[in-house]
């Protein structure tokens, strides 16, 4: 071989192991920004009998603002890293949990009920992105717990045979899962399309109502000079 195509095999396999290695990161990752966005969201009670003992007006506003930031930060992050559930080629190629996208569906839901409904003001809404972000997490951790993460125990003399769970529930365990898990993937894919989309079309209908509200009440200084011509 000459040395430039020692170098290119080289480089190659550094991009490619780097890109394997980044996705597995991010699929064991995901655990934690889960667990993290569960602890948050379902530590609100805490967060208000703690809000209740400032005596400080200050420092209850920043706890409250603090808490709130970090809570939805959380969730946007873990929705963002959980986009690489639909990619075609890594669904079929990486061992991900058959159902990670549409645990990513079910986190977008809660962020979608979060933006329409006053999660923080009503219980129904609260209970409701609970119900979304409890689903999602389920959907994520039992695949990937007893499936991604437990190929060990698929041999049948193990303590705990698992063999089905990692059959089933890994997306490129064989040939007939990878095609249910693409199927799983586009359904999923589909799911966030029209809830984007419909989120983005409620965005435009809200500033076209606030823009046109501003525009048709007049400025105080039009509104004296038109008396005043009246008169």
């Amino acid at each position: 071989m000459k040395p430039d195509d020692v170098s290119t095999a080289i480089s190659n396999a550094l991009v490619t192991g780097g890109s394997s290695w980044l996705v597995a990161t991010i699929v064991a990752f995901l655990p934690v920004m889960w667990t993290m966005t569960l602890m948050f969201h379902l530590g609100r009670p805490y967060v208000l009998r703690t809000l209740r003992r400032c005596g400080l007006r200050l420092g209850a506003d920043v706890w409250w603002m603090s808490y709130l930031l970090i809570r939805d930060a959380l969730m946007l992050i873990t929705f963002a890293l959980s986009f690489i559930f639909f990619n075609p080629s890594l669904v079929a190629s990486q061992a991900f949990p058959i159902t990670g996208p549409l645990a990513a569906l079910c986190l977008l839901l809660a962020l979608a009920v979060k933006l329409v409904r006053r999660v923080d003001d009503d219980v129904n809404a609260y209970r409701l992105a609970t119900v979304f972000l409890v689903i999602g997490a389920s959907l994520y951790y039992i695949p990937l717990v007893f499936s991604v993460e437990a190929a060990s125990q698929a041999d049948p003399s193990s303590l705990i045979n698992l063999s089905w769970f990692v059959t089933n529930l890994t997306s490129n365990s064989n040939a007939a899962v990878t095609s249910v898990a693409l199927w799983i993937m586009w359904i999923s894919l589909a799911g966030v399309v029209i809830v984007a989309a419909w989120l983005f079309i409620r965005a435009l209908r809200i500033a076209a109502r606030t823009m046109g509200k501003g525009m048709a009440q007049p400025e105080p200084n039009t509104a004296r000079e038109s008396a005043a011509i009246a008169q």
